[in-house]
């Protein structure tokens, strides 16, 4: 795995939570709730941008956090990945989250 994939991984998983949460045929689907309550469809699109840049602050938060750009909660260290063969994941991750998920 390389650095893009590793990023590319945290990407997709960003995108299929908010795709499944609005989706009304998936096991976590928030949509009845939303309906439930009450909420239109233009409501909900806007629940729906509001959730999707909290993934993604959350989920960029936490690749700039691995790399020491960032603190986790209280803490901001430098944390070193690899993968399966040896090869460093790290110090490449800051620049390909901010062009998977900013650019």
């Amino acid at each position: 795995m390389t650095p893009d994939e590793f990023v590319n991984e945290f990407k997709e998983l960003r995108d299929s939570i908010q795709k499944e949460y609005f989706s009304s045929n998936c096991e976590i689907s928030r949509l009845k709730k939303l309906e439930d309550s009450g909420l239109n469809s233009e409501q909900i699109a806007l629940v729906k941008s509001i959730v999707g840049d909290a993934l993604t602050d959350s989920l960029y938060t936490v690749l700039l956090g691995l790399e020491g750009c960032a603190s986790i909660s209280k803490y901001q260290e430098t944390y070193k990945l690899f993968n399966e063969s040896g090869e460093e994941l790290t110090g490449e991750i800051e620049s390909v989250a901010w062009e998977q998920f900013h650019g």
